[in-house]
């Protein structure tokens, strides 16, 4: 089978294509023909060495999520589960052969989630980190729902800084489908027919307006939670516009590593500022999450493509180094590659 692999940490040009043997999954495993492969800031970041380096004569397959079929299970999986289709979720965290860049991988039976009969693989390589992402944001509040549900935000009004990024676009969709008021901020006009086209409520520019006036106007309470993508750059905007007992959700660090906040101020309205990374969520909460993130594509609640305002930029395998390059650009959109033709 055809598989991408790096053997040191760097920038695109360590990624190659070689041949390797098709795996067998082991005890509690399956194995997927993956289709579609989905990229993210965590897998070019990883590749670069800046969340951890390769050991010696280690090699890694990249990719954390992806879509396909399952086509064989190990010891203690139901073989009834051999054809069904999947969406995949961490593929790659501690398995170096595990990425989702190759034809075939195997990994643990629970990070194969059934893929709804109304999703294409595109949609489900598209779902992972940042659906996930987005559910734990959304759930971390000490007086909020642990999984999420129609109904299950309602009478909520939630912040999403940059709604036009793919954690921003299943934010604003997980919240309105669970009856979430929505404000997101962007940073252009374009950007905000995408959060538009989320589903977004209230969409304000916060390079032309005054983001904490508009929020406040629209939630003269404060907001009830944030999931924030640039904590340090938000900080002052954060205590402005939650109200007390608010929740601040940071997911990144985009525009700061350090974020430095009044103590006073903080405590004494008793804000959470909630820090997350899928790799440490507790194995429950990754798999209420799943759980929800299949239910509202079931549903049609939680879509991707450019009617979604998430359009798709395509590459095939061969060029996993271009997709990669892509996304450490600042790619608008979902960055996929073409695994093989899907069925």
């Amino acid at each position: 089978m055809k598989a991408i692999v790096y053997s040191s940490n760097g920038d695109s040009e360590v990624l190659r294509l070689e041949e390797r043997p098709v795996p067998d999954p082991g005890p509690g495993e399956v194995r997927v023909e993956v289709h579609v492969s989905g990229v993210n800031p965590t897998d070019w970041k990883v590749r670069a060495g800046l969340s951890g380096s390769l050991g010696d004569g280690e090699s890694q397959v990249p990719n954390q999520d992806g879509a396909g079929r399952i086509d064989a299970v190990g010891a203690g999986v139901d073989p009834a589960r051999i054809g069904e289709r999947v969406w995949l979720y961490l593929s790659a965290a501690g398995r170096p052969a595990g990425g989702t860049a190759q034809e075939f991988l195997t990994t643990p039976a629970e990070r194969a989630v059934p893929l709804p009969d109304e999703a294409d693989y595109a949609l489900g390589a598209a779902l992972g980190v940042p659906a996930l992402t987005a559910h734990r944001a959304l759930t971390l509040a000490a007086d909020g729902p642990d999984r999420l549900a129609p109904g299950a935000l309602a009478g909520w009004t939630v912040l999403i800084a940059g709604g036009a990024g793919a954690v921003g676009n299943a934010a604003i969709q997980l919240a309105r489908w669970a009856g979430a008021t929505v404000i997101t901020t962007v940073s252009s006009p374009e950007k905000a027919d995408l959060a538009k086209a989320a589903g977004a409520h209230h969409i304000v520019n916060y390079r032309t307006q005054d983001v904490a006036k508009v929020v406040l106007d629209l939630a003269p309470d404060g907001v009830d939670l944030v999931a924030e993508v640039a904590p340090a750059v938000n900080a002052e905007l954060n205590l402005a516009v939650t109200r007390n007992n608010a929740t601040i959700a940071f997911y990144a660090n985009n525009g700061g590593d350090e974020l430095r906040l009044p103590l006073r101020a903080t405590f004494g309205r008793n804000l959470d500022w909630h820090g997350l990374s899928l790799y440490t969520v507790p194995a429950e909460s990754m798999r209420a999450g799943a759980a929800a993130v299949s239910e509202a594509v079931a549903a049609g609640a939680l879509r991707a493509g450019a009617e979604a305002g998430l359009p798709f930029v395509r590459f095939p395998l061969e060029q996993t180094a271009k997709a990669h390059e892509a996304v450490e650009g600042g790619a608008v959109g979902k960055v996929l590659i073409d695994v093989r033709a899907t069925v």
